[in-house]
């Protein structure tokens, strides 16, 4: 990952899933050459969620986001499945305080 805007994004998901989730545990996972640094993954009493970026966004992945409350719509729509994800370009303001109830949503999932 280059030093860009996806760089500082994902710095600041970082910082807010560990205001969100004091003691969460973050892992890279799925290394391979064409992401040497893998996956960034982030678990507390099991996996929460995992950050991936890509040419013009950055995505964030819920594993049980079919579960989570959701307000005020950052999820994007998705039919099915357990998972869901919330993905942020460059020009978007990522709603902090929605983020971190997600967050808190889903520690809270998985400590039930």
């Amino acid at each position: 990952m280059t030093a860009d805007w996806r760089h500082a994004r994902v710095a600041e998901i970082r910082t807010l899933i560990n205001t969100a989730a004091p003691g969460v545990v973050e892992e890279a996972k799925w290394k391979k050459a064409s992401n040497p640094d893998g996956v960034p993954t982030f678990s507390l009493d099991g996996l929460i969620c995992t950050v991936e970026t890509y040419k013009a966004k950055v995505k964030v992945t819920f594993a049980k986001g079919a579960s989570l409350p959701d307000p005020t719509g950052l999820f994007i729509p998705t039919t099915g499945g357990t998972r869901r994800a919330i993905d942020t370009v460059e020009d978007d303001d990522l709603d902090a305080d929605a983020f971190v109830a997600i967050v808190q949503a889903a520690v809270a999932l998985n400590q039930s």
